[in-house]
């Protein structure tokens, strides 16, 4: 008896001691002229997975953004152009509920309640001189009248907010 409490206690001992190695990660994300660096994604609003492992939900949502990015960002810089951004909070549009046996997974909720958020700092670069650089707080309060409803594509919130921001900040710049 004392041998199981005893090996119980290691166990946790042990599992203590690699926790405390544990470095949180900063994940990188590039696509062409983009380059995303997601800043604590643990301390980020809402980026919470309804229905799939969250680490992997967390790098297939960061890869989508920055591929979208970069397809609107490479219609407004200039060959040598790049953009660079470290996002330090994210929300995405609407919200995690539980459905208590109902279903197998958790559901997310979108309403105009719940509109997408993203705080990140950013700069754009010619070569390795930086033209423009700044900080930005985005939010879509009416995010759920301004998308085609027919559109189907995942994060398309989030993008329709940060195509604006590029449209109507960093482009009327360069």
């Amino acid at each position: 008896m004392k041998i199981k409490h005893i090996l119980v206690a290691s166990i946790f001992a042990s599992s203590a001691v690699w926790a405390a190695d544990d470095v949180v990660e900063n994940p990188v994300t590039e696509s062409g002229v983009v380059k995303v660096e997601w800043q604590d994604p643990s301390s980020f609003r809402d980026i919470r997975a309804a229905s799939d492992i969250q680490s992997r939900f967390e790098k297939r949502t960061f890869d989508q953004i920055t591929k979208n990015l970069n397809k609107e960002a490479s219609r407004i810089l200039e060959p040598e152009q790049k953009l660079e951004l470290v996002v330090t909070d994210l929300d995405l549009a609407g919200d995690v509920r539980p459905t208590f046996g109902a279903t197998p997974n958790d559901l997310r909720v979108v309403k105009d309640i719940y509109p997408p958020r993203i705080t990140f700092s950013y700069k754009v670069l010619e070569g390795d001189k930086v033209i423009m650089a700044g900080d930005e707080k985005l939010t879509d309060m009416g995010f759920m009248y301004s998308i085609n409803k027919m559109n189907d594509k995942p994060y398309r919130y989030e993008n329709a907010l940060l195509t604006s921001w590029l449209k109507k900040t960093v482009a009327p710049k360069l």
